[in-house]
């Protein structure tokens, strides 16, 4: 897999183990949500302040596991743009060790642009493909 522009390290907490004593499989949805969040931020599309102003909303997930997460292993999760299309955004995540060796899922996740004022489905503005094409290195 290619290497991704945006990393977020994670800490693995007991409390996202499961009765195994490795990560349970929905806390990588979480750990890709985070990373999301974070990258949008580092973005300027979200300040974190309301969430009403955030602008998407989940359509679609997918998560292929790799490998089992143990307490104490350092982690961290890379984000990217794959794909926009007129109303979506697809992001694509690796979740692996904080050195890129080894990788413990894979993910996809579709966001709609969203509109939680009027609760409606809207367009990508422009400026938003631009910032995408800039940070990724690729147009949109």
């Amino acid at each position: 897999m290619a290497e991704f522009n945006f990393y977020v390290p994670i800490d693995v907490r007991y409390g996202d183990l499961d009765p195994q004593w490795h990560v349970n499989n929905s806390r990588y949805l979480t750990y890709m949500e985070q990373a999301r969040i974070s990258y949008m931020q580092n973005l300027g599309f979200f300040d974190g302040k309301s969430f009403l102003d955030y602008r998407l909303i989940i359509a679609d997930t997918h998560v292929s596991y790799k490998a089992p997460i143990e307490l104490g292993q350092s982690v961290r999760v890379g984000t990217r743009t794959q794909k926009i299309g007129n109303k979506s955004i697809t992001f694509e995540y690796t979740v692996e060790d904080e050195t890129g060796a080894q990788v413990f899922a894979t993910g996809e996740v579709v966001c709609v642009f969203y509109n939680y004022h009027t609760h409606a489905t809207e367009s990508i503005p422009a400026d938003w493909r631009r910032k995408f094409s800039e940070f990724e290195g690729r147009d949109f």
